[in-house]
C-alpha cells in the first residue's frame, strides 16, 4: 500500500539566477529494506530491489515487501562497502527472464567486483552463470564500482572501482582496476572494444582513468554515455564516456587526499579528458539516470544523480545537449540516497540507505 506524505515545495537552487519551482510529493511505497543498492522494474508491475547485505528482494504491485527474499543468489563478500550491488535486466527478459548481477566476491585479503547472470522463475535464481571477474583480486572492501547500463548493440557496459588502495592502477591498461569495462552478454569482450588487439590489454576495457564509478547511464535520444565517480576529499565527476578515452585518475584530479596531501599537483594533461562537471565538496554521486518520463515535462531530458554525503537528488540541467545548471533536490528528507530511477509510470524512484531503508517514489502533487 503506496503512505503518501505532505506534498513539498522543490526550489532549484544552483548555476541558474531563475527559480524552478514546482509542486510535487513524495510517497513511500516500501519500508523495512537493509541497504537497499539498485532498483529494476518488472513487466508485470513488480519490482526488484537488491540488498547491499546479499538479498534481492521482491516488491509486489502494491507496494508491500515479498517477506521471502530470492532463492539463488550468488554469494558474495558482504564487509563495508562490499556486497550485492546492481540489478538490471536483460532486453530480453520479458521471454528470457535473464537478470544480471554485480557483487563483490572473495574474501577481505583478496577480493574483486564479479557480474553473474541468471534467470528468474518463480521467485528463484536458476541457471546461475559467472559472466565476469575483475582482476587482479585485492584486499580492502571498498571502490568496486558495480553499476551497468546497456548500449544500443546489446552489450553491456559494467563500471569498476580502483580499489582505493591501488590507485596508480587506473592508468593500468593490464587490468581492470578503475576501468569501465564493456561485454557481450555471454561475458566476452566485443571485438571492437577499444584496446583489443593492444599488446598487453585487458581487451574488456571501454575506458580507463577512473576512481569509483557509481552511476552510468545511456541516453538513447541523444546517444551519449554519461558516467560519475566519486573524488577523493572534493573532485566527484559527471563524465561523458566514450570507447577508449582515459579520465585521468589519478594524475589529474579537483580533489585531494583525506589526509589533506596533495594527489596530483595538475587538474589537467594533455591526452586526459576533462570532466562535464566536478563538485567540491564531494556530494558522493551514488547512481545517475536520464528522465524521459511524462509526468515531469520540465525534467525532459535532465540528469539526476542521487548523493550519499549531500543527502541528495542533482538534477543536472540539459539544454541541447549541453549542461545548463544544477537544481539540489530532495535534502528534506535527510537521507543518503543511493540509487535514483525513472519508472515506466514516469514517477522518480529513489533507495534510501539505511538499516531500514525505503523505496520512495516522487509524483507531482496534483
Amino acid at each position: 500500500m503506496l503512505n503518501t506524505s505532505r506534498a513539498l515545495l522543490l526550489s532549484g537552487l544552483l548555476g541558474s539566477s531563475l527559480a524552478h519551482a514546482m509542486d510535487y510529493r513524495i510517497e513511500t511505497v516500501t519500508e523495512g529494506l537493509e541497504h537497499p543498492w539498485s532498483l529494476a522494474f518488472l513487466p508485470d508491475g513488480r519490482m526488484l530491489v537488491t540488498e547491499r547485505v546479499g538479498r534481492l528482494r521482491i516488491i509486489e504491485q502494491d507496494g508491500s515487501l515479498n517477506p521471502q527474499p530470492v532463492g539463488g543468489v550468488p554469494e558474495g563478500l558482504v564487509a563495508a562497502q562490499a556486497g550485492l550491488m546492481e540489478v538490471i535486466l536483460d532486453p530480453e527478459f520479458a521471454s528470457n527472464q535473464q537478470l544480471y548481477l554485480s557483487y563483490a566476491y572473495g574474501t577481505t585479503q583478496a577480493n574483486n567486483t564479479r557480474l553473474s547472470k541468471a534467470r528468474l522463475v518463480d521467485g528463484q535464481l536458476q541457471d546461475v552463470q559467472v559472466l565476469f571477474t575483475a582482476q587482479p583480486a585485492k584486499s580492502g572492501a571498498a571502490h568496486y564500482g558495480g553499476r551497468m547500463a546497456w548500449l544500443p548493440d546489446n552489450t553491456l557496459v559494467l563500471t569498476l572501482g580502483d580499489g582505493f588502495d591501488w590507485r596508480e592502477q587506473a592508468q593500468n591498461t593490464s587490468n581492470h582496476l578503475g576501468k569501465i569495462v564493456r561485454l557481450n552478454r555471454d561475458g566476452s569482450a566485443p571485438k571492437d572494444n577499444p584496446l583489443v588487439g593492444q599488446a598487453g590489454a585487458a581487451a574488456e576495457i571501454y575506458s580507463l582513468g577512473h576512481r569509483n564509478v557509481q552511476g552510468i547511464v545511456y541516453d538513447n535520444q541523444l546517444q551519449r554515455l554519461y558516467s560519475h565517480e566519486h573524488g577523493p576529499r572534493g573532485g566527484d565527476e559527471l563524465n561523458l564516456i566514450e570507447p577508449g578515452n582515459n579520465y585521468g585518475w589519478p594524475l589529474i584530479t579537483y580533489g585531494i587526499d583525506y589526509t589533506g596531501a596533495q594527489i596530483s599537483p595538475y587538474t589537467e594533461l594533455p591526452g586526459l579528458q576533462q570532466p562535464l562537471l566536478h563538485w567540491t565538496p564531494s556530494v558522493a554521486p551514488s547512481s545517475l539516470t536520464i528522465y524521459r518520463g511524462a509526468l515531469f515535462p520540465e525534467w525532459q531530458g535532465d540528469l539526476f544523480a542521487s548523493t550519499l554525503a549531500e543527502r541528495s537528488v542533482r538534477r543536472i540541467r540539459l539544454q541541447d545537449g549541453k549542461l545548463a545548471g544544477e537544481d539540489v533536490l530532495f535534502e528534506e528528507l535527510e537521507e543518503r540516497i543511493r540509487d535514483v530511477r525513472v519508472g515506466p509510470d514516469g514517477a522518480l524512484y529513489l533507495l534510501t540507505d539505511s538499516a531500514d531503508g525505503r523505496l520512495l517514489r516522487v509524483v507531482p502533487s496534483q
